[in-house]
């Protein structure tokens, strides 16, 4: 599989506009190239940059979800049964319907506007292949922390992975379920132990418009660090 990466603050075509500095809302974002269900095999000729982007988050929380909803392509995954092993080891609390689980990676690809593309690589899960993302991060531009808060506390580890071995700009979106409880950016910023400048947006990874907006404030956020507006506001 060939990919190119790029630096989304170099010059050309700008990505949709960069997000609020701290929170930002998904329904910011500009429409997506095609919608969910029409596949677009090949790259628009308008393409002048791509870049890759790391989705990842604690086991269950919808990574597989978001890159399915937002792909033009269709999506590489890497779903196995979950078996009798995995009992008392995996956490599926909230998870009573989970039967599957990603063992290696998922894979797909946005068009965000017409001069920019993203490349979206999902880390499995589970502790025990968090080995791989090293591998998965490298030539990464960018981090979408995807977080269920009805299991935050599988997310302090997640976070302290990325923020320890993934040398990347990242923003934090909270995938939200039917039973999701309610927060407020302050509440959850304050409970993740963020910082004021990282950005926190509400997503649901089942549609398409809510997840291309948390991809369109993560590469926000990036560009204004590569620019320096982040460090300035």
């Amino acid at each position: 599989m060939a990919y190119a990466t790029s630096d989304p603050g170099a010059p050309g075509p700008a990505p949709g506009g960069p997000a609020a500095p701290g929170t930002a809302s998904p329904g910011t974002a500009p429409p997506p190239a095609a919608p969910s269900d029409e596949r677009v095999p090949y790259l628009p000729g308008t393409v002048a940059r791509t870049a890759k982007i790391l989705v990842v988050g604690d086991f269950g929380v919808g990574k597989t979800s978001l890159i399915g909803s937002v792909s033009e392509i269709d999506p590489l995954r890497t779903e196995e049964p979950m078996t009798q092993a995995s009992i008392g080891v995996d956490d599926l609390e909230h998870l009573s319907g989970k039967t599957t689980t990603t063992v290696a990676m998922d894979f797909g690809r946005l068009t965000l506007n017409p001069g920019l593309a993203l490349y979206l690589f999902g880390t499995p899960g589970q502790r025990r292949f968090w080995s791989m993302w090293a591998g998965l991060a490298e030539g990464a531009v960018g981090v979408l922390v995807l977080v269920d808060s009805r299991r935050l506390a599988g997310s302090f580890d997640v976070l302290d992975q990325i923020e320890t071995h993934v040398p990347a700009p990242f923003a934090v979106a909270v995938n939200h379920f039917p039973d999701t409880p309610r927060h407020s950016p302050g509440q959850l910023r304050k409970a993740l132990d963020l910082l004021p400048e990282t950005p926190i947006v509400d997503c649901n990874a089942l549609d398409r418009a809510s997840s291309v907006g948390a991809l369109t404030a993560l590469v926000g956020h990036a560009v204004d660090l590569r620019t320096g507006r982040g460090r300035d506001a």
